[in-house]
């Protein structure tokens, strides 16, 4: 055997054991940063200023991992996700605190938002394609996209949960992008399925979805403020009323189209009552929601017509 055949014969195996070396480096690497805990590392911080400084860094390198590892079901949802939360807690959520001279601004940001909810759904989109092979090509067949929901098991809720979350908040800043529109039939499906797979997923997180999906569309198109305030009562339950955001949330989508400034406050402030330091899974999400609580009510003048001198007429 020549010198140049010894070689290869060595060198080829080698080769082989050192692809899959690197490929169960990157899996357990994968494994590890979104395995059960890691999420709290952000959702327990106490900083938002500093996790909305380290969250772009963090975003990029699950990508970088992703683009190695591209079959891996936790990964993509962990970075599909992150793009999603950081869109609505530090892109679109400082723009709504922006001043009316800032309307530029603000346009830009809540555009940037769109594109980041956009662009956490496709990711996610990618995975449960590659999980259920020809799902993407049944989104405008209500039978076959029955059929791949039908399959779905209680670990794809949160496939299901951020697919409906970064869509349906890319069409909440555009209503009137007609292809986003036309798809909340087949996202109020996948809604529907993750709650009858796992009615508590996430401390109640189906249920506050629910009441902003039901306050905030028109009647047309299934809104319901009958069902916005069960499900307002549902996850506080579900969460033992540890978290601020229902509360925030009903304000917002429903004391204020009704005008009902009593309600706004007296939800607003049990939002602003809530310990931030007594489930630390929660800590972030809640000093987020608190923010958000105190700016609407140090601004309720701009959604309550009859306010005079920070008061509502009885």
């Amino acid at each position: 055997m020549t010198y140049s055949k010894i070689l290869l014969v060595l060198t080829v195996p080698l080769l082989f054991l050192s692809c899959s070396i690197n490929k169960l480096v990157i899996n357990k690497v994968s494994d590890s940063l979104t395995g059960e805990g890691q999420n709290e590392v952000f959702m327990g911080d106490s900083d938002p200023e500093l996790v909305a400084g380290a969250l772009p860094f963090a975003i990029k390198m699950y990508e970088t991992l992703l683009a190695n590892n591209p079959n891996h079901q936790g990964l993509i949802v962990t970075t599909g996700s992150l793009f999603i939360m950081y869109a609505n807690a530090f892109v679109q959520g400082p723009a709504e605190f922006l001043p009316p001279e800032a309307y530029r601004e603000k346009q830009a940001q809540m555009e940037r938002a769109g594109r980041l909810y956009r662009r956490g759904a496709v990711i996610i989109e990618g995975g449960r394609e590659k999980k259920y092979p020809g799902w993407n090509d049944a989104k405008n067949d209500p039978e076959k996209r029955a059929s791949f929901l039908a399959g779905t098991k209680k670990e794809d809720v949160p496939l299901l949960y951020w697919t409906a979350a970064g869509v349906l908040s890319a069409y909440a800043l555009n209503p009137f992008d007609l292809d986003l529109g036309m798809r909340i039939p087949e996202l109020s499906a996948l809604v529907a399925r993750a709650y009858e797979l796992d009615p508590g997923y996430n401390f109640g997180a189906l249920d506050e979805f629910y009441l902003l999906f039901y306050a905030s569309l028109p009647e047309g198109m299934g809104g319901d403020m009958e069902k916005a305030e069960f499900h307002y009562k549902k996850a506080l339950e579900k969460s033992k009323g540890l978290t601020a955001g229902p509360h925030v949330s009903y304000a917002k989508a429903v004391a204020v189209p009704a005008q009902d400034y009593r309600l706004f406050t007296a939800c607003l402030e049990a939002a602003l009552a809530i310990d931030t330091e007594h489930e630390s899974a929660n800590r972030l999400v809640n000093i987020l929601a608190q923010n958000r609580a105190r700016y609407l009510l140090e601004n309720a003048a701009e959604f309550f017509a009859e306010l005079d001198d920070g008061q509502a007429d009885p």
